[in-house]
């Protein structure tokens, strides 16, 4: 019996190319129809911007098509894997293989491993292209499709609460200590009743808090507004809660990603869903892997049953309800219900032995 991890070179590259064909079949006529849904969709807010023609368009086009590639290549996987393996027993090849004496693992050994370089270049392409083009088009779509403000390292309209106190603040600029809120209007409330409103052009760091100099006070119960030459406010509140008020994992890469996490965490702030979005970064792409393994229940026991069609069903079944145990654990994860590491991880390690555990049990 052949104990190798390949069955032999010519079997390996072989299913290995019909695989990658397959996939990249699958993956191109998957992004161009949900694409041109999506730009039917979208097409409409572009062009409601005064100039905007086909040049922005295709503009909506450039950035909206990496997030689809990144969003179904584990889809284009699994469904590239269901076709590779019936088109296989159609043509009575697994049960040339299985009669020759090469187990279904070695069966499934090149496209996993065709699957591992796939999980690879994901995570490049995410990091490289999907991280800037989720950037860009967020900074676009908030511009209302518009020309988009050049990137500053500015935060606008910033929200921190301080207590019952809520503080908004225009635009703040800076790093550290250099950190500059402008426009500042500091809510000052009681047990949840408003007392007064305090406005000021500009505030700095100062004594462990934050200065506003020539600020105006607004006394809601009395109606009177008065001048403040100076007014502290928010003291033991780092400028890392108005720089990082929103960070998104999908517009960072893995590096930016833990950056802002550092930060955060230094200024004491939670980080359980930005850290379950720096795990998933990983998980993603390695989801491609456990495509074979769970669509693998199409490939063997078809001399026994004949169901092909049925067979083929449940391995999509598999693979669809993979993802949405991944969808859920992610959301459990941004809310704080599972840990980062769990939200992450589990899925793909379920699936992984619910792959396993049906092959052993059907075919090994």
């Amino acid at each position: 019996m052949n104990i190798s991890f390949f069955a032999s070179r010519t079997i390996t590259f072989y299913m290995a190319r019909i695989f990658l064909v397959r996939f990249v079949a699958v993956l191109a006529a998957l992004v161009i129809v949900l694409m041109a849904l999506d730009l039917l969709g979208e097409s409409g807010d572009i062009l409601a911007y005064p100039g905007n023609g086909n040049a922005q368009l295709w503009l909506y086009v450039t950035l909206r098509t990496p997030q689809i590639i990144a969003r179904f290549l584990p889809f284009a996987a699994l469904l590239a894997t269901l076709i590779t393996f019936v088109t296989l027993n159609q043509n009575s090849e697994i049960i040339s293989m299985k009669a020759a004496g090469i187990s279904a693992h070695q069966i499934l050994a090149p496209l996993v491993v065709a699957s591992i370089g796939i999980a690879l270049g994901s995570l490049i392409f995410n990091e490289r292209v999907v991280a800037r083009s989720t950037a860009t088009l967020s900074a676009w779509t908030n511009a209302d499709y518009g020309p988009i403000p050049r990137d500053r390292g500015i935060a606008n309209n910033v929200w921190v609460r301080d207590g019952d106190d809520l503080i908004h603040a225009a635009s703040a600029r800076g790093r550290g200590t250099r950190t500059e809120l402008d426009r500042v209007t500091i809510y000052d409330r009681n047990g949840g009743r408003l007392i007064s409103i305090i406005k000021g052009m500009r505030a700095r760091q100062a004594e462990g808090g934050w200065r506003l100099n020539n600020a105006a006070r607004f006394d809601v119960e009395r109606g009177v507004t008065t001048t403040l030459p100076v007014y502290d406010f928010a003291r033991g509140v780092t400028a890392d809660r108005f720089t990082l008020s929103s960070v998104d994992p999908a517009s960072r890469s893995i590096l930016q990603l833990r950056t802002a996490i550092a930060d955060l965490d230094a200024a004491g702030r939670p980080t359980g869903p930005l850290q379950a979005g720096l795990w998933h970064k990983l998980s993603g792409p390695l989801s491609a892997v456990l495509m074979p393994l769970l669509a693998a229940v199409a490939a063997f026991g078809l001399a026994r049953s004949g169901h092909l069609f049925v067979r083929a069903v449940i391995g999509m079944g598999l693979g669809f309800a993979y993802f949405v145990a991944d969808n859920f654990a992610l959301a459990m994860g941004n809310l704080g219900a599972y840990p980062p590491t769990l939200a992450a991880w589990a899925p793909f390690l379920l699936f992984l032995l619910i792959g396993e555990a049906v092959l052993i049990r059907t075919e090994e």
